[in-house]
């Protein structure tokens, strides 16, 4: 299965029945998936077989709920100076993760958020995209369903950036109890929880940096991250993607199984 095709029509098929049968108004299907798995690729894919069966279908990220920069510079001051930097627990403005998904399940029209990654900003609420009812969500994102750790897992730093940032551990602490006390609400709004598995997190790095080209080479006027930026990058959100890759696999209603080229190798039943 090239990758460049998505993934395999059977799979897509499932995702779209598995989400169709539940009882909810508007069924919402989660993907999650660890930086570069497919997630958008998947969704996209759900959302065009669902259109194709003549129903309205929209697909939406946690990436487009990161809070503004201007608010992350107010949490960086506040709080910790790693937080200025987007993707980890704490970053994601989830009142509005809340009223999006209000309006949603209420069958009204809605306008999307979008999150420019380039510009590292939310796009200009005048520039959402507008839908009308809704007969299915597809929700992706890197860390959906995700629990949180124990305090006693975060003593030790796991990465350069946490040895070197974050020495004392108030900076992975507050994400942690952000991840503990506030987003298992979102989590439950979830009917459906499809995870992408890849072999482990040793892949995500390259899987990351061939999103950032492709990021660059839909727009070549544009800067992007250097690989050394992005390796950077990838640290902040390396403790939570273990804590998936150690927990997802019990917790969703479906782990579909990647190799290191981002080949399906099976679709599972949860392990728990």
């Amino acid at each position: 299965m090239p990758r460049d095709r998505g993934f395999p029509a059977e799979l897509v098929a499932q995702a779209l029945e598995d989400a169709l049968g539940v009882s909810s108004p508007v069924p919402v299907l989660a993907i999650s998936g660890l930086q570069g798995s497919g997630k958008s690729t998947l969704a996209a894919q759900v959302v065009t077989l669902a259109a194709a069966r003549g129903l309205r279908a929209a697909a939406l990220s946690i990436d487009d709920f990161y809070l503004t920069r201007a608010q992350r510079q107010r949490l960086a001051r506040q709080v910790h100076p790693l937080l200025l930097t987007r993707g980890p627990p704490g970053t994601h403005d989830l009142p509005l993760a809340h009223a999006t998904l209000d309006a949603i399940g209420a069958r009204q029209p809605v306008a999307l958020p979008r999150f420019d990654k380039l510009a590292d900003e939310r796009i200009a609420q005048t520039q959402w995209r507008l839908e009308g009812a809704l007969d299915l969500l597809v929700f992706e994102g890197w860390f959906l369903g995700t629990p949180a750790q124990q305090p006693e897992e975060l003593a030790a730093p796991l990465n350069a950036l946490e040895r070197e940032a974050d020495a004392d551990g108030r900076w992975r602490s507050w994400c942690n109890q952000a991840l503990a006390e506030h987003y298992p609400a979102l989590w439950h709004r979830c009917d459906r929880l499809w995870f992408l598995q890849p072999p482990d997190f040793a892949v995500v790095p390259r899987w990351r940096w061939q999103q950032e080209q492709h990021l660059q080479a839909a727009q070549p006027e544009r800067s992007s991250m250097s690989r050394p930026q992005l390796e950077r990058f990838v640290q902040y959100y390396e403790r939570v993607s273990r804590q998936a890759l150690r927990c997802l696999p019990s917790k969703a209603d479906r782990v579909v199984v990647l190799d290191d080229q981002r080949q399906v190798v099976a679709l599972e039943t949860a392990s728990g």
